[in-house]
């Protein structure tokens, strides 16, 4: 029975469970203990654990071929890379595997964008990003982090970005120049605790960046595929940016799944040979992504994280001045600030899952919730009821 991590890296530091199994909205330890599970992989995860559909086309496949390589077509990709496109209403698709690698290709089409048709200079494209941004852990991305831990003792890093602070329009506006190729940001920061920016604000980032001749780069791979109660964080406003970064939903949880997904007149850019990746797009990866496609073509799920995100709101708002100083949820994905005279956020988790649920904390005193969007009303009253326990115990 494993309980310790003795032999993995400590890039982690896990809260003292081990899970063994999971279905929909639960997961069991090694000892046999359920937990309600209100983290969802932080949201890679929004249709629950195993969930039917996606075992099922996970498991066919598994019968037939799971690798080919882009070396060679096969007879899943193309479909699934249409019905994507359908989705996002957009005409082309790039394949990969994890959120980061996603990041990565949209900062490598940004800047072949702005050297092939926009005109800029060699070596000079600029992208601008958000303080606060989370867009993965890879060596260029912690570069324009300022998250201490996620930079420090890793540099020397890659040149080419401007952080402004997350959104202020003026401060973004006044950072681009005739070399920017692109702005890239989060439409709501999940890493940073759900931050969501003013009314209006991703309106007046694609009107800014089509004015300026600038590629808008959303990267919805927290936000995107149903958490927000719409299919992307941008429907919020009714706003299509160039590019959408995808990752985590799109592969439900069941095989790591990103893309990047744009106009033939962007990621059209690419030539064969310039970009690629072994495992992006094979066969095992398109049936499962193509069936989460499908999962959100009729709008239930983005249904349900709009309902049962209103009756989260309703039972967090109870608890505003009971331990919790102040919170923002958008859907059903929250950031719960917990008033520091109870406890840090990573307090408030462990005790929580003393209580039968996962959670977890950022940056000190906030506790993220991002349960299933398959989850019940009476599950998500039982988990608060938890959370009110632990705040006033």
């Amino acid at each position: 029975m494993v309980t310790q991590e003795t032999h993995v890296a400590r890039n982690y530091a896990p809260l003292d469970v081990t899970i063994a199994s999971a279905e929909g909205s639960w997961v069991t330890d090694v000892e046999g203990r359920r937990y309600l599970d209100m983290l969802a992989g932080y949201s890679a995860l929004n249709f629950g654990h195993r969930h039917p559909e996606l075992v099922t086309a996970a498991t066919e496949q598994l019968g037939k071929i799971t690798l080919t390589s882009r070396a060679f077509r096969s007879d899943r990709l193309e479909p699934f890379a249409a019905a994507l496109a359908e989705l996002c209403g957009k005409d082309l698709v790039l394949p990969m595997n994890t959120g980061a690698e996603a990041v990565e290709t949209g900062i490598k089409v940004a800047r072949a964008w702005g050297y092939r048709v926009k005109g800029v200079a060699p070596e000079r494209a600029k992208i601008v990003v958000a303080h606060g941004n989370f867009h993965g852990r890879t060596s260029t991305i912690v570069g324009f982090s300022d998250d201490a831990s996620a930079r420090d003792d890793f540099g020397p890093f890659a040149p080419g970005f401007v952080s402004v602070p997350f959104g202020d329009i003026d401060a973004l506006t006044e950072a681009i120049d005739d070399d920017t190729v692109a702005v890239m940001i989060e439409p709501i920061q999940g890493e940073a605790g759900v931050i969501v920016p003013p009314e209006g604000f991703l309106r007046r980032v694609r009107e800014v960046t089509s004015e300026r001749n600038v590629l808008f780069v959303a990267d919805e791979i927290q936000s995107g595929l149903g958490r927000t109660g719409e299919t992307f964080a941008c429907d919020r406003e009714d706003v299509v940016p160039d590019l959408y970064l995808l990752g985590k939903a799109l592969g439900g949880g069941i095989v790591p799944v990103s893309a990047v997904v744009g106009d033939e007149s962007v990621l059209g850019v690419l030539r064969p040979g310039e970009h690629g990746s072994t495992f992006g797009g094979n066969p095992l990866a398109a049936a499962v992504g193509l069936r989460v496609v499908q999962l959100l073509g009729d709008g239930r799920f983005q249904e349900r994280a709009r309902a049962l995100g209103e009756h989260l709101d309703g039972l967090l708002a109870g608890l505003v001045d009971s331990g919790v100083a102040s919170y923002r949820r958008v859907g059903l994905w929250a950031g719960v600030d917990i008033d520091e005279s109870v406890g840090t956020g990573r307090e408030v988790t462990e005790a929580l899952l003393a209580r039968g649920v996962l959670a977890k904390d950022t940056h000190g005193q906030t506790v993220r919730l991002a349960p299933p969007l398959t989850i019940r009303s009476s599950e998500l009253d039982w988990a608060i009821e938890q959370l009110r326990l632990v705040l006033t115990r």
